[in-house]
């Protein structure tokens, strides 16, 4: 018999893009995904908003520090194979910067890279490609 109820953990993630085409990306530093790039996000700490997070996660992942006011909402993610760990959803944020930005891979980054949005990494972590494109289109 399955259990009544699953463990559901709460992430936010962050889409920042510059005003000529360019997407913030991080390369993960460990599993799951090590190696590939992602957008920079993690985990919604207890008391804490995922906006709140998001900017958290964007200052400690990638050196770029946002009021949390910055950030807009793109969407909820919820699939529930989403990630390999077990059932995450996610709340996706978009921040839009001037080129030249300063960034800085830290925490759990083994780097980060400003990519042209038509010359990305052939495959994202998680559904990060699918964060990106909605976040894009509602900037248009």
């Amino acid at each position: 018999m399955s259990e009544p109820f699953e463990t559901i953990r709460y992430t936010a993630d962050v889409v920042v893009i510059t005003t000529d085409g360019h997407v913030l990306l991080i390369k993960r530093g460990w599993e799951p995904h090590a190696g590939r790039w992602a957008l920079p996000g993690g985990h919604v700490d207890p008391g804490e908003t995922s906006r709140a997070a998001a900017a958290r996660e964007l200052a400690e992942e990638a050196g770029v520090y946002a009021a949390p006011g910055e950030l807009v909402q793109v969407g909820v993610w919820d699939r529930p194979d989403r990630d390999p760990r077990g059932r995450y959803v996610t709340v996706a944020y978009r921040l839009t910067v001037l080129p030249g930005t300063g960034i800085e891979a830290r925490t759990d980054a083994a780097d980060a890279r400003w990519w042209p949005l038509t010359a990305l990494p052939p495959v994202l972590a998680f559904d990060h490609a699918e964060i990106l494109r909605a976040a894009v289109e509602a900037a248009v």
